[in-house]
């Protein structure tokens, strides 16, 4: 496999400068939008990026599960190691790439945990055995390489029977604020469209960056 001529020239669209949206979560909700049509895949995956006590980065693939004003929200195990690392610093990046339409999307932000109620009622739309995984999962621990979580699930499946499940707490959401969110056009030869928005506390700041 030759690394070095695995290359795209991408030519699906192009920014309008003169046009640009003043609000970038309306503008994130038009490329989604766009990319959920386009895509197969589930096009709201995205990499989390954190960092550690010891200022190691680590990054996984999240699902957005709610996009509003106040930023962009995913859900997890309050144990796992990225919550950890947002326990340790609160600053996150979120990166979405959609290849289908050459577009990508960065953020950097501040992640808090949403209120118990907002978990609560998110929890209670997730399909049951999912319910049940946030029970048996403790995230990002070690397990015997023959751990049995289908064994696991049995035992929980008859201790829910007949009533609903309820969410661990120490499962929920995080909110992500974000204060800069970059958006990319892929372009031919490499001159690709960006645009970055910057919050300076009371608006939001447009700029042009080069390729």
């Amino acid at each position: 496999m030759d690394l070095a001529d695995m290359r795209l020239n991408y030519n699906k669209s192009q920014l309008d400068f003169n046009n640009l949206n003043k609000n970038p979560i309306d503008f994130f909700l038009q490329w989604f939008a766009q990319a959920s049509k386009d895509d197969k895949y589930e096009s709201n995956a995205c990499v989390l990026s954190t960092v550690s006590v010891e200022n190691k980065p680590s990054s996984r693939v999240v699902l957005l599960k709610h996009v509003n004003d106040n930023g962009f929200i995913f859900f997890t195990n309050y144990k796992s190691d990225k919550s950890v690392d947002i326990d340790n610093n609160k600053y996150v990046a979120l990166n979405f790439y959609w290849p289908s339409i050459e577009k990508q999307v960065r953020i950097v932000g501040v992640a808090k945990k949403i209120s118990s109620d907002d978990s609560d009622n998110y929890f209670k739309n997730r399909p049951r055995e999912s319910q049940m995984g946030a029970w048996l999962s403790d995230q990002s621990s070690s397990v015997d390489l023959n751990h049995n979580f289908i064994a696991q699930l049995d035992k929980l499946k008859i201790k829910f029977e007949g009533r609903e499940v309820d969410r661990p707490v120490h499962w929920g959401g995080y909110n992500v604020k974000p204060e800069n969110i970059e958006f990319w056009q892929g372009r031919p030869s490499r001159l690709h469209d960006r645009v970055l928005y910057e919050f300076d506390g009371k608006s939001w700041i447009i700029k042009r960056l080069s390729p």
